[in-house]
């Protein structure tokens, strides 16, 4: 019986190159990956999926306004044995309705990785529709610099302050976010501290 899984974490939880990992065992046992990223994260290129630590894949661009049910009956009914989700954050909640309908309806699990919340702690609208009919909902964890469990994605503007308005989606990686506990992301607002990114030697 196939399911429908969320597996998120903040950034830096290796969730990209959990999901590559996961293509790779996959096709070891040759089986065919339907490999997909919503055309709103193009920072690695339009049919590349990258890594931190380097793995890479191509993979298949789905926009906004993509009807992921047609595609699959169209072009790969017979011809995928199991779909994986990159940046599963960015899909509409319709897209994940359409996920659910081929996994209830061709028995075909898909496996989504991505975001919970943005820098404001609030849900992507994508988020909330896995969290709402996944079958199988697994944290993908890190660690704030402080040693605690990290669970807010922070967006750093530059001067290194943390940024609390603005447009839901603005791509970048260890350039412009750092994932935090709570408590330390309250505290830097509050203290309006300087938070040194990731790479960054000073």
């Amino acid at each position: 019986m196939a399911k429908l899984y969320f597996k998120y974490g903040a950034m830096g939880s290796s969730k990209t190159a959990q999901a590559l990992i996961t293509k790779y065992n996959y096709e070891e046992n040759d089986l065919k990956v339907w490999l997909l990223k919503p055309s709103a994260d193009v920072r690695d290129g339009a049919t590349i999926l990258r890594s931190r630590i380097g793995l890479e894949a191509e993979v298949e661009v789905i926009a906004p306004d993509t009807d992921i049910l047609e595609r699959f009956l169209r072009k790969k009914t017979g011809n995928c044995d199991v779909i994986i989700v990159d940046e599963c954050q960015f899909l509409s909640e319709a897209q994940i309705d359409q996920l659910r309908a081929i996994v209830d309806e061709h028995n075909i699990p898909v496996m989504c990785f991505g975001l919970r919340t943005d820098f404001q702690t609030k849900l992507f609208p994508g988020s909330r529709r896995l969290m709402e009919v996944a079958d199988t909902i697994q944290e993908i964890k890190t660690i704030c610099d402080c040693g605690a469990k990290a669970t807010v994605n922070a967006r750093i503007d530059g001067e290194g302050h943390i940024v609390t308005h603005g447009a839901q989606v603005v791509l970048g990686g260890n350039d412009s976010y750092i994932a935090m506990c709570h408590k330390c992301y309250v505290r830097g607002i509050r203290e309006h501290k300087k938070i040194r990114l990731h790479g960054q030697n000073h």
